[in-house]
């Protein structure tokens, strides 16, 4: 499962960190991190997919979080028991208490 996390983060984490510096022209002398080589990236893929280039952020954006929850659903599957006796000492703690008259 950590190799599988590892797998999923190390790609946002290089992307978002490509697209922050080189959005705001942090290029510690790398072309790579330019701005100039940042919106001719995402003026290339637009004209490929045939939509506006400031939309692709955004669209990115979308896929990551959707990948995320699916990895995270993921998880949840596998710990399915872990989780469910954890809501279930929460439940008793916190509504148990509740639930019986004070004298």
């Amino acid at each position: 499962m950590r190799t599988l996390f590892a797998l999923w983060a190390a790609p946002l984490a290089l992307f978002w960190g490509w697209f922050f510096l080189s959005l705001n022209d942090i290029n510690f002398g790398y072309v790579m991190l330019s701005r100039q080589l940042h919106d001719l990236v995402f003026q290339l893929y637009g004209e490929m997919l045939g939509i506006d280039p400031a939309l692709i952020p955004g669209m990115v954006a979308k896929a990551c979080i959707l990948d995320s929850l699916l990895l995270m659903a993921f998880w949840a599957f596998r710990r399915r028991r872990v989780i469910g006796g954890w809501i279930r000492i929460m439940r008793d703690r916190y509504f148990d208490q509740a639930s019986t008259p004070s004298a």
